[in-house]
């Protein structure tokens, strides 16, 4: 896209394929509080909105207050020791980022899983691509907030006018427009390309390789 410079990603879905782990997470914490576990496609649905909306879709309806911050902790204590289990960038990530680094791109991500885990994962697989990562937390509210992707805007030194944010959810298109930043939909996340283009996606791509070339 013309005169960008900077591309932040969306994680889950668009960067890595992280539903296994998400739902083995999930299972264990609704297994743990007495719950009934949940397939590998509703956890996928359930996913977008970060971990608590994750949590409070999974468990039943009507659980008090207290039973759903519980699943929660013991949610988060899991996925923090076991959040790369099964995960794995999607193929052609990490191609993509080598080149788009190469090139001179700054590397931003955003998601609304927690902070630390964000870090740990950037760490985990793409050690020296991403210049600054974010996640949700007392300080920076999750997505569509715009704070995240305004936040890394600056960290990494460049306008929104030259950002664009790629992810594959309805939420991440409406982050950007809350941003005043470009979008690019990627269709081998969790959501399909309706969803994506009721959003008002500026751009659909469908490999890495054909968004690396757009950019």
């Amino acid at each position: 896209m013309k005169y960008t410079t900077a591309v932040i990603f969306d994680m889950d879905g668009t960067l890595l394929n992280t539903l296994c782990d998400l739902a083995d997470a999930t299972n264990y914490a609704l297994e743990e509080c007495g719950f009934p576990t949940r397939t590998d496609n509703e956890v996928r649905n359930f996913i977008g909105n970060g971990v608590e909306m994750l949590i409070r879709r999974a468990v039943p309806k009507d659980t008090p207050e207290d039973k759903i911050q519980e699943c929660l902790g013991i949610f988060k204590i899991y996925y923090t020791h076991n959040s790369h289990n099964k995960t794995k960038p999607y193929d052609g990530i990490i191609e993509l980022l080598t080149n788009l680094k190469r090139k001179g791109f700054k590397l931003g991500v955003v998601s609304n899983k927690f902070d630390r885990a964000v870090k740990k994962l950037c760490d985990e697989y793409f050690c020296g691509l991403i210049d600054v990562a974010t996640g949700e937390s007392e300080t920076t509210p999750k997505k569509p907030d715009p704070t995240g992707v305004l936040k890394t805007i600056e960290e990494l030194g460049v306008k929104p006018e030259q950002t664009v944010l790629v992810g594959d959810s309805d939420v991440d298109i409406e982050t950007a427009k809350n941003a005043g930043i470009s979008s690019i939909g990627v269709l081998w996340g969790y959501r399909d390309e309706k969803v994506l283009t009721d959003a008002g996606a500026d751009e659909l791509v469908d490999s890495p390789q054909r968004l690396e070339f757009i950019l």
